[in-house]
């Protein structure tokens, strides 16, 4: 019998793609459920349907669950419902619910905020990454927006930022998020007003450099593969005549968009879209860029990092 997709038939798994059948085997039980509803190619509500037809009931909103791994199926309540689905996907007999049997991963520890801390070096500002953190590497970053208003006085008032993650493997619940303030700013005076998608954790400042560092706490832990999307604004209008903003990457990215709201009775004299390879490295992409209706600046960065992109702004 030929397996499907181009995969190998395993050889006590016959009929299933390999990768499914070593799935079936080891776990676990949602990454298995997941595999098994893609190799049949059903919607979760044909699943649902197919259930129905066998006497099951269970919600799809829960089938979605299940498949993510943000909820387990309850022994031995549900082992009617695990049964069901063997049969509707077509999975040999007691292979998800030998499963389910076997729980989650336990919770990651929560890390002390020295080892968050580690997102910066001490010698160097708080807003560069040390290559060697572990902070947020579980965690790939997809796409960035960061929105930041300029008053009257050339001063840089607010940043608002949108990330869109997904988690590279099963457990994060954060992100560790770091703002180095402009030069005379009072960074004690700093607020983070996190939005949606999360909520406040730890913070420290760092008054040298002008550096803060916090968490973002989500509301789950997420599943591998799960995306997430979160923003946050940094209210921080203490100091002086803006340079511009950048933002460091220490990985790849796959978008960031930049965009700088000027006050229409102060506007710059000159802007430019920048790329450098690291915080002392001369620019190695540089374009001018046109102040458009309404006193905006807009710089798309496509497959940046790892690297700092950013518009640098100069005044009269």
């Amino acid at each position: 019998m030929t397996a499907e997709s181009g995969h190998a038939v395993s050889a006590d798994q016959p009929g299933l793609p390999s990768a499914l059948a070593e799935t079936l085997r080891y776990g676990p039980f949602h990454r298995a459920l997941h595999d098994a509803i893609a190799h049949r190619g059903l919607s979760l509500a044909r699943l649902r349907a197919h259930l129905e037809a066998l006497g099951v009931q269970v919600g799809q909103s829960t089938l979605s669950y299940w498949q993510r791994g943000l909820r387990h199926p309850e022994v031995p309540r549900a082992i009617g419902t695990v049964r069901a689905l063997e049969t509707v996907l077509r999975l040999p007999p007691e292979s998800l619910v030998a499963l389910v049997g076997r729980r989650p991963q336990p919770r990651l520890p929560r890390p002390a905020f020295a080892e968050l801390a580690g997102a910066w070096n001490r010698t160097r500002p708080i807003a560069e990454f040390d290559p060697e953190s572990k902070v947020n590497s579980d965690l790939e970053v997809l796409a960035v927006h960061d929105s930041v208003l300029i008053g009257a006085q050339r001063e840089q008032r607010s940043i608002t930022t949108r990330l869109v993650v997904r988690a590279k493997r099963p457990g994060p619940d954060r992100y560790v998020a770091v703002h180095q303030g402009d030069e005379g700013c009072v960074i004690d005076n700093a607020i983070v007003r996190p939005a949606e998608g999360c909520r406040q954790g730890r913070s420290r400042r760092q008054s040298a450099s002008r550096g803060l560092a916090f968490e973002l706490l989500f509301d789950r832990r997420l599943a591998e593969g799960e995306e997430h999307v979160f923003s946050f604004t940094v209210l921080d209008d203490t100091g002086g005549p803006t340079p511009g903003h950048h933002r460091t990457f220490p990985d790849p990215c796959r978008g960031y968009l930049l965009q700088l709201a000027f006050n229409r009775r102060t506007l710059p004299a000159r802007c430019t879209r920048q790329f450098r390879t690291d915080t002392d490295a001369p620019p190695i992409d540089v374009d001018e860029l046109v102040c458009g209706i309404g006193g905006v600046v807009s710089a798309y960065f496509l497959d940046v990092g790892p690297g700092l992109a950013g518009v640098a702004v100069e005044w009269t």
